[in-house]
């Protein structure tokens, strides 16, 4: 089962510059997400899933916590330090942090 990351904490780790991926779609990645957050739709993880770094946490991110718990499960068993995040993108977003609106290039 996958880890989940409080809001606090990944918030943390976003600011000290964590791995970002976002698993919705891309209308909704477009919409608005996390700065710096990585689109991978849920159904792409696998095969994208290897350019992932295994030396560090990579946070998973979707609307609620859904889909980021099971791609954070696929990507523990694939060997990626993976954690889904709490509430998803709707708690970022009524905690009052940050927001990006549109298609941005995937971030490192």
């Amino acid at each position: 089962m996958a880890r989940e990351a409080a809001q606090e904490t990944f918030a943390a780790a976003w600011s000290d510059g964590g791995v970002v991926i976002d698993v919705r779609e891309p209308d909704e990645y477009a919409a608005g997400h996390v700065p710096g957050a990585r689109l991978m739709p849920l159904r792409t993880v696998v095969t994208q899933c290897g350019e992932l770094p295994v030396d560090r946490p990579v946070y998973v991110i979707c609307a609620s916590g859904a889909r980021s718990r099971t791609a954070a499960d696929l990507m523990i068993s694939l060997g990626i330090d993976a954690y889904s995040v709490a509430g998803g993108t709707a708690t970022w977003i009524r905690s009052g942090r940050p927001l990006a609106v549109g298609s941005h290039g995937p971030a490192a």
